[in-house]
């Protein structure tokens, strides 16, 4: 059965930092793109970073330049998201997904992942 559990979400200050993790069951993650993507309420869910199966492309939205970190663990079949100097707008519920495979000009459109997690609910308030 293929599975994303995400975790890691959680109240934080503005400047804070948090890491969020997302455990793959049931297939390689190791193999596919993976992405994280997020949606606050009343908005689309938009692509905040996706790394391509082989990482030799990666993908941030304007908004996680230089204050997120996407990476992997393959040996943990595990994808993180290191998110540091959080914004009240980073507010949100963040989403892991997966797909085989995604041209590296579309990697980060979230209609084109297949795989997906339940999400995590990320809140930056003071």
């Amino acid at each position: 059965q293929v599975q994303l559990v995400e975790s890691g979400g959680g109240l934080v200050q503005p400047g804070g930092s948090l890491r969020l993790s997302c455990a793959a069951s049931g297939f390689t993650l190791g193999y596919y793109a993976i992405g994280w993507f997020r949606q606050a309420p009343g908005k689309e869910r938009e692509g905040v970073s996706c790394i391509n199966s082989d990482e030799s492309s990666t993908s941030y939205s304007d908004s996680a330049k230089g204050r997120f970190t996407i990476s992997r663990d393959n040996a943990k079949n595990t994808m993180y998201l290191q998110m540091n100097n959080l914004k009240p707008e980073d507010t949100a519920v963040y989403y892991c997904a997966a797909v085989s495979y995604v041209p590296v000009q579309a990697m980060c459109v979230p209609e084109l992942y297949d795989h997906w997690g339940r999400g995590t609910q990320v809140t930056v308030s003071s």
